[in-house]
């Protein structure tokens, strides 16, 4: 049984292609060996349809439930429909509180620390600043930010660590 800590959130920011699902994926991986149980929040840019029309939970909402929950032998989905509380902080601490450390994927313009996956090969400039919550670089550019710590690419182990010393 892991020690009990509050809640971390840690946004990994980063632009598209750069890295930031596989990065989560392998952080998911080294927390939970570690004994931590961990919740993830994807920001989506693009409309997703949650539930489908006509089915139960659907009805549910349409008809005003606040929440609705559809619980299988496979998992549960929850539906929530109050929009005005989309930062990952009011997420996890409405939704995931049997969590230890949730890993929210994007967020850039959220508050909250973030860590930025960036790759030479997009070519972009880093999404967020120091003043934005910025507090290491997974990158294959050390001229990006270097008064952050740098993780290579794929040093799960050690990015795992430095969450966990935070």
């Amino acid at each position: 049984m892991p020690p009990l800590v509050a809640m971390k959130l840690i946004s990994i920011v980063g632009h598209s292609g750069s890295g930031k699902t596989t990065l989560i994926e392998k952080l998911v991986r080294e927390l939970t060996q570690r004994g931590l149980r961990v919740a993830t929040i994807k920001h989506a840019h693009h409309s997703v349809q949650l539930d489908t029309p006509g089915k139960d939970s659907w009805r549910y909402t349409q008809a005003g439930a606040a929440l609705s929950m559809l619980v299988t032998q496979g998992g549960v989905q929850l539906i929530a429909s109050d929009v005005e509380r989309r930062e990952p902080q009011q997420l996890a601490e409405r939704f995931l509180g049997e969590a230890d450390v949730v890993l929210a994927e994007g967020f850039s313009h959220a508050p909250g620390v973030k860590i930025e996956v960036l790759r030479r090969e997009c070519d972009k400039p880093a999404r967020c600043t120091i003043e934005d919550g910025l507090i290491a670089i997974v990158t294959d550019m050390d001229e990006v930010y270097p008064q952050l710590p740098h993780f290579a690419l794929d040093d799960y182990s050690g990015i795992t660590r430095f969450i966990l010393e935070r």
